[in-house]
C-alpha cells in the first residue's frame, strides 16, 4: 500500500513538474526589434509593463524614415510609424503586394495647426464666420503673417502626411491626389511661411520652445501640439486648429514584418488595444483611441471632420515631396509677366486683366485665390508691350506696397495699335537669362499673355534663333502662354513646346483662373 502511495506521489509529482517545465517554456522573454517613428518615444514608460504582462520585450530603434527605409531589413521583426501608406504604396510599386504585411492601427491623431493666441486672433479676424482652414494658413503664409514650423516631409511621415492634406486642399478635388494635381504646385506661397523644421516632428517639437520667437504657428499631429501644450515649456498653450477643409488621419499602425514572430505580435496587439492600454495611451500620449470601448477625453472628442485621402500612387507621393524641395533654404521664385496692351485689349479685356491681377495680389478670397496669390518674397517683374516694350518694372514683394506698384503698371491706359509677341518673348528672356545668371537656384519663369496674332517685331522663326544662342540655364526658363481673345493658339502651344512650358487657353475659363492654374508650375 505504501509502495503504491509512494508510486502515486511520485507520478503526480514528474507530472507537476513536467506542466510547469512547459507553462515556463511557453512564456518564455521574446524580444522582438521595431523600427519605430521617433514620435512614439512618449511609449517608453509602457514598455516595460508590456514586457511583464507578455513576455514581450521591444527593442525600439527611432529612426525619421517617411517611407519606413530599412523596413525590408531582416534584423526588423516590427515596424510602428504614424503611417504605413507610403510603405505600401512603395510595396505596390515594386510589385510586391502580396509581401503587405499584417498590419493593425493603435491610436490615431490628425495632422492640424496650431497657432499662438496672437496668430490665432489675427486669422480668425479675417474669418469671423467661418472656421479656419488650410487655404487660410495658405494665404496668411503668402503674406507674413503665419511663420509655421513643420516636419522635413522627405524624411518624417508627419511631415509628408501635413504636405499631403495641404496639397488636397489646393487641388480643390475633395478627392486624393492624381498626377495632374501636383504638376502645377500651387504651394509656393504656404511655403514661403515656413521657417522652422526638424528631420522628425519630435525633433521639431523639442526644439520649438527655445524658438518661439521665429514661428507664430505648428503643423503637426494633434497629440504632439496637445503634448506640448501640457509641458508648460510655451510662453502661451497653441490654439489647435482642424482645418476645415480636412485633415490626413494617421493611425500609428503597428506592422508584423517577420511572419514567424507572429503569436508574440498578437500579443503585442491585444495588450496595446485592451481598454486599460488604450486609457493609459491616451492620457500619456493624446492620441485618440482605437478602441470604441474606452471614451476619448475631453480635447479629443471634437470631430476631425473631413478626412483626406493619401494618394493611391508613390510617383505622386515623390513628386509632391521634391516640388516642395528642403524645407529648411528659403525658396523665391521670379515670375515675368510679358502682357499685350495692344489697342484690342482695351475695355473689357484689360478690366479682366486688371481683375486677374488683384486676385492674385490678394483680392481673390477662394480657395483657389489663397493658395495662387502672390506671396512675400517673390520676384516680379511685369512688361506691358504692343508693337514695342511699353513698360517694364520687377519688384521683391515685401509688403502690400510691392504690389500695388506692378498694380499700378496693370492699371495704365497707355496702348499700342500693334502686337509684337515674339519681340516680347525676347526681352523676356533676356530678363530670365540676367535673373538666372545672378541667382542660378532662383526658379524663373515666363507668363505670355497676348489677344491677337503677331503683327509687328521679329518673326516667331528669329525668336528661336536667339533663343537656341542663350545659355543652357536660359533655355530652361519655361514659357507659359495664356491664349486670350483672337491669339493664335497654334503659335503660342508651339512656343510653349520649344520652352518647356504649356498654353493655357483663357478662352475656355477666365483670365483670373487661366493666371491661377499656371502660378507655380516652374
Amino acid at each position: 500500500m505504501r509502495r503504491r502511495v509512494r508510486a502515486l506521489t511520485a507520478g503526480l509529482t514528474l507530472t507537476l513538474l513536467a506542466a510547469l517545465t512547459s507553462c515556463t517554456q511557453g512564456n518564455e522573454d521574446v524580444t522582438l526589434r521595431v523600427l519605430a517613428s521617433p514620435e512614439l518615444a512618449d511609449l517608453e514608460p509602457l514598455l516595460d509593463q508590456l514586457r511583464d504582462d507578455t513576455g514581450v520585450r521591444l527593442d525600439m530603434d527611432y529612426r525619421a524614415t517617411a517611407d519606413l527605409s530599412g523596413a525590408r531589413d531582416s534584423s526588423y521583426d516590427l515596424a510602428w510609424p504614424a503611417s504605413d501608406r507610403s510603405y505600401l504604396l512603395g510595396l505596390e510599386e515594386a510589385g510586391q503586394r502580396a509581401a503587405r504585411p499584417e498590419s493593425t492601427p493603435i491610436m490615431r491623431s490628425p495632422v492640424v495647426v496650431g497657432l499662438t493666441p496672437e496668430a490665432a486672433d489675427t486669422l480668425r479676424a479675417e474669418q469671423p464666420d467661418t472656421g479656419l482652414s488650410w487655404a487660410d494658413i495658405a494665404d496668411a503664409a503668402a503674406d507674413g503673417t503665419v511663420r509655421f514650423g513643420m516636419a522635413d516631409p522627405r524624411s518624417s511621415d508627419t511631415g509628408r502626411a501635413a504636405l499631403v492634406g495641404v496639397a488636397t486642399a489646393a487641388a480643390g478635388t475633395g478627392s486624393a491626389l492624381r498626377e495632374q494635381d501636383v504638376s502645377c504646385d500651387r504651394l509656393r506661397g504656404f511655403r514661403s511661411g515656413q521657417t522652422l523644421t526638424g528631420a522628425s516632428s519630435r525633433e521639431l517639437i523639442a526644439s520649438y520652445p527655445g524658438r518661439q520667437g521665429e514661428a507664430n504657428a505648428l503643423i503637426a499631429h494633434e497629440s504632439e501640439l496637445l503634448s506640448l501644450n501640457a509641458s508648460d515649456k510655451l510662453r502661451a498653450p497653441l490654439e489647435i486648429v482642424h482645418p476645415e477643409d480636412g485633415m490626413v488621419l494617421s493611425d500609428f499602425p503597428l506592422l508584423l514584418l517577420d511572419p514567424d514572430e507572429r503569436a508574440a505580435y498578437r500579443k503585442v496587439v491585444d495588450w496595446l488595444l485592451r481598454d486599460d492600454v488604450q486609457r493609459d495611451l491616451m492620457r500619456r500620449t493624446w492620441r485618440r483611441p482605437v478602441n470604441q470601448n474606452v471614451t476619448p477625453a475631453e480635447p479629443l472628442r471634437e470631430s476631425v471632420g473631413n478626412a483626406l485621402s493619401f494618394p493611391d500612387r508613390l510617383s505622386i507621393v515623390r513628386q509632391l515631396v521634391a516640388d516642395y524641395g528642403d524645407p529648411a533654404h528659403a525658396t523665391t521664385d521670379q515670375v515675368l509677366f510679358l502682357l499685350d496692351f495692344s489697342g484690342s485689349m482695351r475695355g473689357g479685356r484689360i478690366a479682366d486683366l486688371r481683375a486677374a491681377f488683384a486676385g492674385l495680389s490678394g483680392a481673390d478670397a477662394s480657395a483657389t485665390g489663397k493658395f495662387a496669390r502672390f506671396y512675400r518674397g517673390e520676384h516680379l517683374t511685369v512688361v506691358r508691350f504692343g508693337g514695342r516694350v511699353l513698360e517694364e518694372r520687377t519688384v521683391t514683394v515685401r509688403g502690400d506696397g510691392d504690389l500695388r506698384t506692378l498694380g499700378k503698371v496693370v492699371a495704365a491706359d497707355s496702348f499700342d495699335d500693334s502686337t509684337a509677341v515674339w519681340s516680347a518673348l525676347d526681352r523676356g528672356y533676356a530678363i530670365a537669362a540676367d535673373a538666372v545668371r545672378e541667382q542660378p537656384r532662383r526658379p524663373v519663369a515666363i507668363v505670355l499673355m497676348t489677344d491677337g496674332e503677331s503683327n509687328a517685331g521679329i518673326s516667331y522663326e528669329e525668336f528661336l534663333r536667339r533663343y537656341d544662342r542663350l545659355g543652357a540655364d536660359a533655355r530652361e526658363v519655361p514659357t507659359f502662354p495664356v491664349h486670350f481673345g483672337e491669339a493664335d493658339a497654334a503659335a503660342l502651344k508651339k512656343a510653349a513646346q520649344a520652352t518647356g512650358g504649356r498654353m493655357v487657353d483663357a478662352n475656355q475659363s477666365s483670365l483670373s483662373d487661366a493666371f491661377k492654374e499656371i502660378r507655380g508650375c516652374h
